[in-house]
């Protein structure tokens, strides 16, 4: 009798570490390390420019536990010098409020704490511009936009094609700054043997936060290993080197001890990165059918004096509606603020708020359905490389969704629908987001008592990285799922891409794919039969990845949305939300459905509640903290349903699969936006959509 071993790929499989995660046996950064750790806690500087001029470090010294204090006069240096974001205490001048300038290192958290408290630093202080403006005499062109896209495209002559369309919508949409809140804050634990460094972090990429420390130390690479195989969540602000890393490194490299650091909650909002504030004006030029002729896309934010962060915010725009003219730019401004950094679908979910918001307005302006115009402006093919896409299956997303979410007879007059005290109404945006694959190497290893496991330094953020890989090299080895066992999260491990951008699953699940086939061609050669020692194959995706098929490669969706906004208070509350998702395969549906659901409800949140407030006087935000940084809770998200349409791509990679990380938060904000206008008659451009943008 032949035994067939069932495949697990597509399977809604629970997660393999689970039990761990849920019973305490997980252990994240600040859990982990030697026994008897000693606590470094930073100064943070008061004034959002100018120059440290004394930092009183005598006066700690004395006082209970403490061992050390730093500051630029006395800490180590860096092989990297100064000028740059990671550069933590090697100039006196502050860049920022907010900017470590100062740390105490103590027995005890709490002594640290103390006497970081007490420190006294002295500053001369200069005028600071914390304020981003479309007018704004410090704008540049950046190089290029995240990752390396062109900050400006032209195609045709949009100007002359807008001057002469029907129909025109010209509007400035406003995102304001916006913070990542992961449920584990930023923690890292260093440690010193020798010549070599060991860093325990919470960090989205091992072998990246690894490379960055060996230049910044000036040490090679094989000197330093990063371990991180729990993290509780991220949302892209564990992506970046972030000065507490730097820091713990630098006190233990100070006192020759292990030294933890723990990033409070009030801290992430000056240290860890945040999304970019943006202005973006949006031009559509269209026949009176709403088939467009032109689109333009100009965006303006901001970065600091220290760094340089650009996000793509017009990308989406380039690839998303035929249009024969059309144009994007990116305009950047140096700002006395802390750097921005990658947050959940950085770029695309800010731009398609604006671009999905414009193209609601023109479905009004020229009296089509919103779901019927974004369908007349399917492209062919790629509208700005010309190329064709893998797969794209907008229209069935949307007209799966408008199918499930009852959209069909929908009256288009806004501000005349009521239930009880609340005008209701619905709303409709278009999600994308862009399919990328980067070169990962692992190895598995035929275990001689019997079972697999495979290596590779992928991070495990909370999505199901973890699962997911287990289930691509069970399926490939051809055995069941408990026989295999995944190691990831430690740079020491073959190295993986980051857990950004949507491309972890489909970077390192290739490498584990060719690993795993490597392995059954080892296994073939032994006779199926594992020799005392084992058996071990690696895979270096690199050749594949360099060489894959010229394709313009995206996921898409399509957001539905239903608000009842109190006619007398303008209290906005999210009735109902549907997300229809064009994904490739989908190779586990219990962790994709979460994946998507948690970004529905994070751009519920982007709509509604979040805004980073910042004080122009101090240069400093002033909600920084959970109990005014707002954000959804389970009041707010009603009725929430992800689903997907059936998709087959084989030009992605060898699961057939696109990431699916970012895009649920894509859209979102302006389904409800647009959901909002149908509602009330009120067009909000400037998110969040607060009770004052409505009342009266």
């Amino acid at each position: 009798m032949t035994v067939t071993t069932p495949r697990s790929l597509g399977a809604p499989v629970e997660r393999v570490d689970g039990l761990a995660k849920v019973t305490g046996e997980a252990r994240y950064a600040y859990e982990n390390g030697p026994a008897s750790p000693v606590y470094a806690v930073p100064v943070q500087a008061t004034v959002a420019r100018g120059e440290v001029t004394r930092v009183d470090v005598d006066s700690v010294l004395t006082s209970p536990g403490v061992i050390a204090a730093m500051w630029c006069a006395n800490a180590p240096r860096l092989a990297a010098g100064e000028g740059a974001d990671a550069a933590v205490l090697q100039s006196r001048r502050v860049a920022y409020r907010g900017q470590y300038v100062a740390a105490v290192i103590a027995a005890t958290y709490e002594q640290a704490r103390e006497a970081a408290r007490t420190l006294h630093v002295e500053y001369s202080a200069e005028p600071h511009d914390v304020e981003l403006r479309a007018d704004h005499p410090g704008l540049y062109r950046p190089s290029h936009v995240n990752p390396a896209l062109p900050a400006d495209t032209l195609r045709g002559d949009p100007e002359a094609a807008l001057a002469a369309a029907p129909v025109v919508v010209d509007e400035t949409y406003r995102t304001p700054a916006e913070h990542h809140n992961p449920m584990e804050p930023h923690a890292t634990v260093a440690v010193w043997e020798g010549d070599g460094l060991t860093v325990y972090d919470s960090t989205q990429g091992p072998a990246a936060s690894r490379d960055r420390l060996a230049a910044l130390f000036g040490m090679p690479p094989a000197q330093v290993r990063v371990v991180s195989p729990y993290v509780g969540g991220g949302f892209g602000s564990k992506l970046a080197l972030h000065p507490h890393v730097v820091l713990a490194v630098l006190a233990a490299k100070q006192v020759g001890r292990p030294v933890k650091v723990a990033v409070t909650r009030h801290e992430m909002f000056s240290v860890t990165g945040y999304r970019t504030p943006t202005i973006q004006r949006v031009r559509l030029g269209a026949e009176r059918d709403g088939r467009l002729i032109a689109i333009t896309h100009d965006v303006y934010e901001q970065t600091s004096t220290v760094g340089e962060f650009a996000e793509q915010a017009a990308a989406a725009t380039r690839i998303m509606y035929a249009a024969p003219h059309r144009s994007t730019t990116h305009r950047l401004v140096r700002l006395d603020v802390p750097t921005p950094t990658w947050m959940r679908a950085p770029g695309e979910a800010p731009g398609m708020f604006a671009l999905e918001s414009a193209m609601d307005e023109l479905a009004v302006a020229c009296g089509v359905d919103p779901v019927e115009l974004r369908v007349r402006n399917e492209p062919a093919a790629d509208p700005e490389s010309g190329l064709p896409f893998s797969s794209r299956n907008l229209v069935a997303c949307l007209r799966e969704g408008a199918r499930r979410f009852g959209w069909a007879g929908r009256d288009p007059k806004p501000g005349v629908r009521r239930a009880g005290r609340f005008l209701v109404g619905t709303g409709v945006a278009a999600s994308t987001y862009p399919v990328l694959r980067r070169p990962s190497r692992a190895t598995a290893r035929a275990e001689p008592g019997g079972g697999f496991t495979v290596r590779i330094a992928a991070a495990e953020i909370g999505t199901g990285a973890r699962t997911v890989l287990t289930q691509i090299a069970a399926d490939t080895l051809g055995v069941p799922l408990d026989a295999v066992r995944v190691v990831v999260g430690d740079s020491a491990l073959p190295a993986g891409a980051i857990a950004g951008g949507s491309m972890g699953t489909a970077s390192w699940g290739t490498a584990v794919v060719r690993a795993c086939e490597a392995m059954n061609r080892e296994l073939t050669s032994w006779g199926g039969t594992v020799p005392p020692l084992g058996l071990e194959a690696s895979a270096d995706t690199a050749e594949e990845v360099k060489t894959q098929e010229e394709y313009s490669r995206h996921a898409f969706g399509a957001q539905f949305a239903e608000v009842g906004v109190d006619a007398a208070t303008g209290e906005t509350r999210v009735l109902r939300m549907l997300g229809v998702f064009a994904a490739g395969r989908i190779l586990n549906p219990r962790t994709a459905r979460s994946q998507f659901v948690g970004g529905m409800t994070m751009g519920l949140s982007m709509a509604l509640l979040e805004e980073s407030v910042l004080d122009t006087e101090f240069g400093d935000y002033l909600n920084n903290d959970l109990a005014q940084y707002h954000i959804a809770a389970c009041a707010d998200v009603r009725d929430i349903e992800a689903v997907w349409v059936e998709e087959e791509d084989p030009h992605l990679n060898p699961m057939g699969s696109k990431g699916i990380g970012e895009i649920g938060i894509v859209g979102a904000s302006a389904a409800i936006a647009n959901a909002v206008h149908h509602a009330t008659g009120v067009r909000v451009r400037d998110l969040p959509i607060r009770l004052d943008k409505l009342i009266g």
